[in-house]
């Protein structure tokens, strides 16, 4: 007979005649166990009400119509489109959703995960970019298995697969392609020096930016050297910082040497060097063009007649900034949207597929020609 109080896995065990450790290995779905033995574990816990702890319930049920979205933050504009189109994508179907938030810490994301494994999401979706090392490689690897082998699924939702040969659907848009389009816009306008503000060495997104941006200028004809790249990171204050230390630093358009800037934040490269007298600003997201355009500003400059600024994402605020922005349109709403629609409509070849979405520019206000000068 039951306990009054809550249900322990040792009254499990007792009920259906086995160990603790088995009880456990057939709860938490990671090991072999004869189906016989796992059907008198499952219904010891039903008869028990075991139900009531919140891993047992979903795993004796088969798992909960539950999907789990991981966010960077949710104050971000982007992250905010993408869980929207998540909830509504899952909304639509009568799943639940659930959004937890990392503040780009890759260990805390891999924890949300963890907890989800445990209570029964059916899909866990890990949103934009991360920066990566083998160890991070390794445990998503071995997540997205662990989630299979339970009939779950990891969905890898703007960022590419640390391996192709996990069983994860990837879920993105081609940061690459529109970076090089944006620069491609600034170039045809008649900009030649043009700073890339907000890098992150080993970001996924930012990276593939930072190499849309080289592209486009060597495609233009100009050499390695006409990059430069600040590693500020994302985020407003991160764009304002940085902005208002480059035009600090001589890069601004009036006559000034070549300096480097002392912006990255810790533990990120040296910031290539601010090109005396640039011209242009394409800023890795649209938060960071926003404390940029401030900066610009704060300085006494205009823009575009003094400096062009471009953004990335066309978050809804963008042709509300002062000026209106020029910026790379993503789908984020549609991301969220793919990612549980694509999981769902075919889960027997969802596992390993990846999926593109595009991108395109939307011209506001914010780029003229290079105003003249030496």
């Amino acid at each position: 007979m039951a306990s009054k109080g809550r249900v322990t896995i040792r009254e499990v065990a007792e009920r259906a005649g086995v160990s603790m450790a088995t009880v456990s290995r057939v709860l938490s779905g990671n090991h072999p166990v004869p189906a016989s033995t796992r059907a008198r574990v499952l219904r010891a816990a039903r008869d028990l009400d075991y139900v009531a702890n919140a891993h047992a319930r979903a795993l004796v049920g088969g798992g909960r119509k539950m999907v789990a979205v991981v966010l960077r933050q949710v104050t971000s504009p982007f992250y905010a489109q993408v869980a929207e189109g998540v909830e509504a994508e899952a909304a639509a179907r009568g799943w639940l959703c659930l959004v937890g938030t990392t503040g780009g810490d890759p260990g805390r994301e891999l924890e949300f995960v963890q907890l989800m494994r445990e209570e029964g999401a059916r899909l866990v979706i890990l949103v934009g970019g991360v920066v990566e090392d083998d160890a991070y490689r390794e445990r998503v690897a071995h997540y997205a298995q662990a989630l299979a082998s339970s009939g779950a699924r990891l969905v890898l939702c703007g960022r590419p697969a640390p391996d192709p040969d996990i069983p994860a659907l990837v879920v993105e848009f081609d940061n690459e392609a529109g970076a090089r389009a944006i620069t491609g816009h600034l170039l045809s306008a008649g900009h030649r020096r043009i700073v890339f503000l907000g890098g992150l060495p080993g970001n996924t997104a930012l990276d593939a930016r930072v190499a849309g941006y080289r592209a486009a200028l060597a495609e233009h004809g100009l050499g390695p050297e006409a990059a430069h790249v600040v590693d500020c990171g994302l985020g407003r204050a991160a764009g304002h910082r940085a902005m208002t230390e480059l035009l600090k630093a001589g890069g601004d358009p009036g006559p000034g040497d070549t300096a480097a800037l002392d912006t990255a934040t810790p533990g990120t490269a040296t910031p290539d060097p601010a090109p005396a007298r640039f011209t242009a600003v394409f800023a890795g997201d649209d938060m960071v063009a926003a404390g940029a355009l401030r900066a610009i500003a704060d300085a006494g400059l205009r823009v575009p007649q003094d400096i062009s600024v471009v953004g990335y994402n066309d978050i809804p605020l963008a042709e509300d900034f002062n000026p209106p922005l020029t910026t790379v349109r993503t789908p984020a709403e549609e991301l969220g949207r793919a990612a549980v629609r694509i999981a769902l409509r075919d889960p027997e070849h969802a596992a390993g597929a990846h999926h593109l979405l595009g991108t395109h520019i939307v011209v506001r206000d914010s780029v003229q020609p290079p105003p003249p000068g030496p």
